[in-house]
């Protein structure tokens, strides 16, 4: 690794100085937290998100997480119903495999669509219009009567959870500064993994219970409504234009993982200046925003509580309605995937997706019968050693991470690369596939407490930490392009989880269940181990897709 800055590229910061000790910036006008100069630098307008209070940036971050929760439960509840449906309606267990592809189909492309919208009228508009998409999705799961009802509702389903694939992870990006993001980060991956894991053991005790299988669909669709609401009237946007704004006493110098000093010190102001020069030439060309005055923010008036919660938010550079925007915008995100950081992220979250196919197929498919004859809150509570590794894992991937990072950037000079992140995923390339292979063949072999137990808490621990470490390592990597990432990681992610979905009852049916889960634990491994040429090869790949890093914002922040 190197140790010294000798090059600016996104992922690539100084953290501390050569021996490892906080940055001296005195003179400098940059704001710090402890011994951590702030990424990005706020801005001293009092409608900056990075500087509301901490109460206020905790509401919003609980109410973008509450609903991250609520879609991983809606999306992972209808297994809970399928015993039930297959009885009263007759719906085979193979629509139900093709209904949980229909799910992945409208998260991963309902989150390619949608993703302009949130540039060209806000963050808010997407949160509604998604809790609508979960309460048609619930009502219709509820009032099933076919074997196309029971496929299709997923649709609605999985478009409701896509605003939790890349928009809630740009709230969060919003509300807090780079050296939180790895815990940021873990807290969204736990409350994926609540959701992922509560939805259907809550949904197992409605089917067991005096209440009808349907209720599931109404408590989804229930939820949903009364988070319509919530979300309405009690988040605020987050949407902020920090390129019109000049930072630190009137220079615009911001530190990210794009502009900041060339050299291993705090730089003086002719440096800044040249990077002023640099900075604004991309701006120069954008006849969007040509009559934008630059300005320090601290004239600004606080937004009064309505327009703070107004549906939509026009983009500053929105023209009419925005048809054409879109359309622009859309074919643009499709860069993101010339991003080798992008596709590395997508394969990891990705193949958490796959396999958690499996192993919730394997338990509603085999635990019902003998030797264990579960019945449905028996096998829902199978979700909880799953949840207890997940919540290990997010502490582990996030708060962990954020303090393992700070340490490999003192012992590298006092600068952080992007790829120090990785070096976390080595236990649980380990650690995962040891579960699979717990929990696949005592499923084989009949056993039952505690070995395939302890393995589902391994399956949850590698579901927690690759996930939070791969995205990291993205938004670490192209600190600006945090919705376009993670709306190529959500396309990928739900394409690769819809390709095992149709294939996973065929797979176990053609090789048993030990054999198949030996097979996918060897994957499981090779999958995480693509971490390995990340870390070798990961900066190269930063510096090689620097310039298109640095056209791809320019381009997304001057259409008009």
């Amino acid at each position: 690794m190197t140790t010294a800055m000798d090059e600016s590229l996104p992922g690539t910061l100084r953290l501390f100085d050569a021996n490892g000790n906080p940055l001296a910036t005195e003179g400098t006008g940059l704001k710090k937290h402890g011994d951590i100069v702030l990424v990005p630098q706020p801005s001293e307008s009092p409608n900056d998100p990075l500087q509301w209070s901490l109460s206020r940036k905790i509401w919003h971050s609980f109410l973008v997480c509450f609903v991250t929760a609520l879609t991983a439960a809606t999306s992972n509840d209808a297994g809970a119903a399928e015993y039930n449906e297959n009885i009263e309606i007759g719906v085979s267990y193979g629509s139900f495999n093709t209904g949980a592809g229909v799910l992945f189909c409208g998260i991963g492309y309902w989150t390619l669509l949608s993703s302009p919208l949130v540039y060209l009228y806000g963050r808010r508009i997407l949160y509604l219009i998604c809790m609508l998409f979960g309460l048609i999705g619930g009502i219709w799961l509820a009032k099933t009567q076919t074997t196309g009802d029971a496929v299709f509702n997923q649709l609605f389903v999985g478009a409701s959870e896509s605003v939790a694939e890349a928009t809630v992870q740009l709230s969060l990006m919003d509300l807090w500064f780079q050296h939180q993001r790895g815990s940021v980060l873990g807290v969204y991956v736990l409350a994926t993994s609540i959701g992922t894991y509560l939805g259907p053991l809550i949904a197992s005790y409605i089917a067991d219970s005096s209440l009808d299988w349907r209720w599931i669909g109404w408590f989804g669709a229930i939820f949903s409504a009364m988070t319509f609401f919530l979300f309405l009237f009690g988040l605020e946007e987050t949407a902020f234009r920090r390129d019109k704004f000049l930072i630190n006493g009137g220079e615009r110098y911001l530190i990210d993982g794009v502009n900041r000093a060339n050299s291993p010190h705090i730089d003086n102001g002719t440096q800044a200046a040249q990077r002023e020069k640099t900075l604004e030439q991309p701006h120069q060309t954008n006849s969007a925003l040509p009559s934008v005055e630059l300005t320090t923010g601290a004239e600004e008036r606080p937004k009064s509580y309505w327009e703070r919660i107004a549906i939509i938010t026009p983009a500053p550079n929105l023209r009419g309605t925005g048809f054409k925007q879109y359309f622009l915008r859309l074919f643009h995100t499709l860069r993101v995937f010339t991003f080798p950081a992008v596709w590395y992220s997508g394969l990891q979250w990705g193949a958490q997706d796959a396999w958690l196919t499996f192993y919730l197929t394997i338990e509603e498919d085999n635990w019902y019968g003998p030797p264990w004859n579960y019945s449905d809150a028996a096998d829902g509570n199978m979700n909880i050693p799953c949840l207890i590794g997940a919540v290990i894992g997010c502490f582990y991937g996030g708060w962990f991470s954020d303090k393992f990072v700070s340490w490999m950037a003192k012992r590298n000079g006092g600068v952080f690369e992007a790829e120090q992140r990785l070096w976390l995923l080595f236990p649980t390339a380990c650690i995962f596939p040891v579960g699979m292979w717990l929990f696949g063949i005592g499923t084989a072999y009949g056993w039952s407490w505690p070995a395939p137990y302890v393995g589902l808490g391994f399956i949850g621990f590698g579901w927690g930490c690759a996930g939070d470490l791969s995205m990291a390592y993205l938004m670490d990597a192209y600190p600006e392009m945090v919705l376009e990432g993670m709306v190529g990681v959500a396309t990928i992610n739900n394409s690769i989880a819809l390709i095992f979905t149709f294939t996973a009852s065929d797979w176990i049916d053609a090789s048993g269940v030990r054999n198949c889960f030996i097979a996918i634990g060897v994957l499981a491994f090779v999958f995480l181990m693509t971490t390995l040429p990340m870390i070798i090869w990961g900066k190269k790949a930063r510096r090689f897709t620097r310039d298109r890093y640095l056209r791809f914002l320019e381009i997304r922040d001057g259409f008009d």
